[in-house]
């Protein structure tokens, strides 16, 4: 049985930080592209990082609104992708997801190319 559990999502204060992981049980992630997610209320599910798998180098793709401020990593001994995101906004307020792309070595933005998903964890930034 494939599942993936995030966690690490909570409150934080604009400008603080918080680092969300995403951990799999029963594959391995190394070859899987992961990708991050977001949707918050009224609003469009949204990619915000992916990593490609560990034979294409763990190449990493940023949504523009997280440039320079979250951070896309593999730790392949924990079998888990973390998101670290610095300099946090308001607007980065949702429920964040990981999910997983099989069949695919290269990142990809877009939700429906992705087979597994986690239940989400949510992420609330105060001004």
């Amino acid at each position: 049985h494939l599942t993936l559990v995030e966690s690490g999502g909570g409150l934080a204060q604009a400008g603080g930080s918080l680092r969300l992981s995403c951990t799999a049980s029963g594959f391995t992630l190394d070859y899987y592209v992961i990708g991050w997610f977001r949707q918050a209320p009224g609003k469009e599910r949204e990619g915000v990082s992916c990593i490609s798998t560990s034979t294409r180098g763990g190449s990493t793709t940023d949504a523009d609104s997280v440039k320079g401020r979250f951070t896309i990593s593999r730790d392949s001994a924990k079998n888990t992708v973390y998101l670290q995101m610095d300099s946090l906004k308001p607007e980065d307020t949702a429920v964040y997801y990981c999910a997983a792309r099989w069949g695919a070595d290269r990142c990809s933005m877009y939700s429906l190319e992705y087979d597994y998903w986690g239940q989400g964890t949510q992420v609330t930034v105060s001004s």
